[in-house]
């Protein structure tokens, strides 16, 4: 019975692996919505109040990551929380910066 426990446990997912894995589905939704806003030619300011509202369930899988991540290195709910949801709004801030980069230089990403 132990063993079994310990050979599940072993083959849960690492919360850290967790983060990896959500941040690159978020980031590649954020590129994604950043190419379409390119192709679309908003402006930076339309880009900056839509990158908020999409990727939405990417965003959120991310979010729940990061928190379960910090709760396992002992942080409260609330500090992780905290953290989480500045780790969102960095990558919004860095694909923001990066439309209006592209805009600008009347440019796209690579695919």
């Amino acid at each position: 019975m132990l063993f079994t426990t310990l050979l599940l446990a072993a083959m849960a997912p690492s919360p850290t692996a967790a983060v990896d894995t959500t941040r690159v589905a978020f980031t590649k939704c954020l590129n994604t919505a950043m190419k379409k806003g390119l192709d679309d030619k908003i402006t930076a300011a339309e880009f900056e109040m839509a990158v908020k509202s999409v990727c939405e369930t990417e965003r959120a899988a991310f979010r729940t990551a990061v928190i379960a991540l910090n709760r396992s290195g002992g942080d409260s709910e609330a500090d992780a929380a905290e953290n989480a949801d500045m780790q969102v709004d960095d990558y919004h801030a860095n694909f923001v910066d990066k439309f209006k980069d592209y805009s600008e230089n009347n440019s796209r990403p690579g695919d």
